[in-house]
């Protein structure tokens, strides 16, 4: 299931956008990874590897599509929003999962947007290829 919606639906999506990103003569195309393609935590196999294939997905696809079209993605880890819900509900709970980052805090919805914005943008059209970590520093920094 994590592989059709995350890397097929991707796939078609793209596929029926392709024509007007050719058309446009320059665009830019934003995918979702996760912290944990390149960091191994439990219980996350299936979207760890689909999402891994997502990353590939974004560097085969901006080599393709290149000079036009740029293909970048963002890796956030927990960000709150509905679907993390169910691991942020309670002071406890959110507190625990704050403290497994090394910025000790969950990131938000509002912060994936900003960097999907940019990403978009102009001002990052020397981005392609590129799989933004947007972690809390949990994919680089180990503090305990």
């Amino acid at each position: 299931m994590d592989y059709r919606l995350n890397v097929i639906g991707a796939l078609r999506i793209l596929q029926k956008a392709l024509p007007a990103l050719k058309k446009s003569g320059s665009a830019s195309v934003v995918l979702f990874s996760t912290v944990a393609v390149q960091t191994g935590m439990p219980f996350h196999a299936l979207v760890a590897s689909s999402k891994g294939a997502i990353e590939g997905l974004t560097r085969s696809l901006a080599a393709e599509w290149a000079p036009n079209i740029r293909v970048n993605a963002i890796a956030p880890s927990l960000t709150d929003t509905p679907l993390a819900a169910g691991l942020l509900n309670g002071d406890a709970k959110r507190q625990a999962m704050a403290e497994r980052h090394p910025l000790k805090r969950i990131g938000t919805a509002a912060e994936m947007a900003g960097i999907a914005e940019f990403l978009l943008s102009d001002e990052a059209s020397w981005m392609s290829a590129q799989v933004i970590h947007a972690d809390g520093g949990m994919g680089n920094i180990k503090t305990i």
